[in-house]
């Protein structure tokens, strides 16, 4: 398969993830390796986590879960399969230091910790420009 990043391209973005519109959360891809990826998000003013102009936390939440799903769908694509659905199995840690407003862009990195029999555990960091803004730890689990 051809590798296509980094990209922006919606359609394809979206074709990695389970997620549909309204509940998209990620909207490029700029790295990836079997052990990280750095995805982007632009909030935009019909996404539903958005309040008085600010991006929510739960919202964060769904970004950094859905990081991780693009992660597992790029590497299905590379492989020229279907990429399975997944869940968040687990919410270790997270920590939210500030909300991104309407308009602001994104950046998540994904690292992967540990993958085994469906279950990945994964730090993600999502930054405003170079500021780091959210930190989580969570476990995703693949039907």
């Amino acid at each position: 398969m051809e590798n296509r990043l980094p990209t922006s391209d919606q359609d394809f973005v979206e074709s990695l993830i389970p997620q549909r519109f309204p509940f998209v959360m990620v909207n490029s891809i700029s790295e990836y390796s079997e052990s990280h990826l750095i995805s982007g998000f632009e909030i935009k003013e019909d996404n539903i986590f958005v309040q008085n102009g600010i991006f929510q936390a739960s919202g964060m939440i769904e970004h950094q879960a859905q990081s991780v799903a693009l992660h597992t769908g790029y590497k299905f694509y590379l492989l020229g399969k279907e990429a399975p659905t997944g869940y968040i199995g687990a919410i270790k840690t997270f920590e939210s230091l500030r909300l991104p407003e309407l308009g602001q862009k994104l950046t998540s990195e994904v690292s992967i910790i540990n993958e085994m029999m469906g279950v990945t555990l994964v730090d993600i960091v999502t930054k405003l420009n170079d500021e780091v803004i959210a930190k989580s730890q969570m476990k995703t689990v693949v039907m």
